[in-house]
């Protein structure tokens, strides 16, 4: 097949990088690396920004103003659908990350003649479904992603909840994320990435002996952060010199710092920052610690896994797709800092049996949960879809009305 030409929109990018905004980067990145037309669509959410810049080589197109809410979302979404209609010929598929206004913009511009592929970003009490539903707008927005040529779910905690959205199940596609498989840690990879750490950033300068726990992602109520906190206290009472940084931003980051001076473990404690690619964070580290209580799978936990890291998390359903208890980590129940402090004790206690732990997990990720895997499944699914369109060019259909595969042909879909 002729290579493909991708739009890819995502309302936060560089420098705004989440897991949702990262997955994308690297999924643009491969792409256009195996010689695909790929730009990339986002909100331009600094005045001083440049409207157009190249990341590794792949366009990115700032869109003006940012959608801050009110007249602002409803001036970003126009300019996402004129962007669209004026750029229809130029490409074949636009992919959306997440359920709320981008995706309504690109169905409402070009839904009904380009295939249009939803991908749900997060689960449960935040996630893109109950927005859809609480939301001021979000039901009338579900009107408009029901007819997405294809969603997809990135886990399968987010898949089942759109089938439990009632979106059609035909056209639910679980792609689970896929990371970089970086080299296997070594004493000699440790001591350089501290050492590149501590050159950033005073603050994270340790010792190569210090054990080192760290945490990345969003800090948010749902992460089970202060639990961490609580439990890293009675960490610190066994292993005195042991570290612990958190890597992220968000709303909960002043309650961290207050209940942090609370618990007397500044030093101890670190907030690290933001980091826009966290290899070097893991690869300082010791463990991984993401006490979630909820959520779906997190793409950090999947890079941590590919690094090698012995981990601690949450039995979460997210968390159990890639982790099973014992082989590739310590699941622990949610909402319990003593078991999460015994989990991390008993990792730092043993250092073979937690290398043994990091060894599957880094063994499971290459073979489940690699980019190159993750770049296939797209592929995969986006040369149906336009497979798909190029059938019911002319015959009155639409490309939704035909599901993607089933038993090795096609058919026509009775869903609505």
């Amino acid at each position: 097949m002729a290579p493909l030409r991708l739009v890819l929109v995502t309302q936060r990018f560089w420098p705004l990088m989440g897991g949702p905004q990262k997955v994308m980067a690297d999924l643009a990145v491969e792409l256009a690396a195996r010689g695909h037309e790929v730009a990339i669509i986002t909100a331009q959410w600094k005045p001083q920004w440049p409207g157009r810049i190249r990341f590794h080589d792949v366009p990115v197109v700032r869109l003006a103003p940012p959608p801050e809410g009110g007249w602002k979302t409803m001036r970003y979404m126009r300019s996402l659908r004129r962007w669209l209609a004026e750029n229809e010929d130029r490409h074949d598929l636009v992919y959306v990350s997440g359920l709320k206004h981008d995706a309504c913009a690109a169905m409402r511009s070009v839904g009904r003649r380009v295939p249009v592929v939803l991908r749900a970003e997060s689960a449960g009490r935040f996630g893109d479904c109950l927005w859809q539903i609480d939301a001021a707008g979000g039901r009338r927005i579900k009107q408009r992603c029901m007819n997405a040529a294809a969603l997809v779910g990135p886990s399968a905690v987010i898949e089942r909840e759109l089938q439990a959205a009632g979106y059609p199940r035909s056209r639910i596609h679980l792609l689970p994320n896929g990371v970089p498989i970086p080299p296997a840690q070594t004493a000699k990879t440790k001591h350089e990435a501290r050492s590149m750490l501590a050159d950033a950033n005073a603050d994270l300068k340790i010792p190569d002996w210090v054990r080192l726990g760290v945490y990345a992602g969003r800090f948010e109520s749902d992460r089970g952060l202060g639990l961490m906190l609580d439990a890293w206290k009675s960490v610190n009472a066994r292993w005195p010199s042991a570290r612990l940084w958190l890597a992220g931003d968000g709303p909960d980051r002043p309650a961290l710092e207050r209940r942090i001076e609370t618990l007397k473990l500044t030093g101890q404690v670190v907030l690290a920052g933001v980091f826009g690619d966290v290899e070097p964070l893991l690869a300082a580290a010791d463990l991984f610690v993401l006490p979630s209580a909820e959520g779906g799978t997190s793409l950090a936990l999947v890079e941590a896994m590919a690094a090698g890291l012995p981990i601690v998390a949450g039995d979460t359903p997210g968390n159990r797709a890639v982790i099973t208890d014992g082989s590739e980590g310590l699941l622990v129940p949610p909402g319990d800092p003593d078991a999460l402090a015994a989990a991390i004790t008993r990792l730092l206690d043993g250092p073979e049996p937690a290398a043994s732990l990091g060894a599957a997990a880094r063994n499971r990720a290459a073979g489940e949960f690699s980019l190159a895997q993750m770049v296939d499944r797209h592929v995969t699914l986006f040369e149906r879809l336009i497979y798909a369109k190029s059938r019911v060019q002319g015959s009155g259909l639409k490309v939704q009305d035909l599901c993607i595969e089933h038993n090795g042909g096609w058919k026509q879909s009775s869903e609505p």
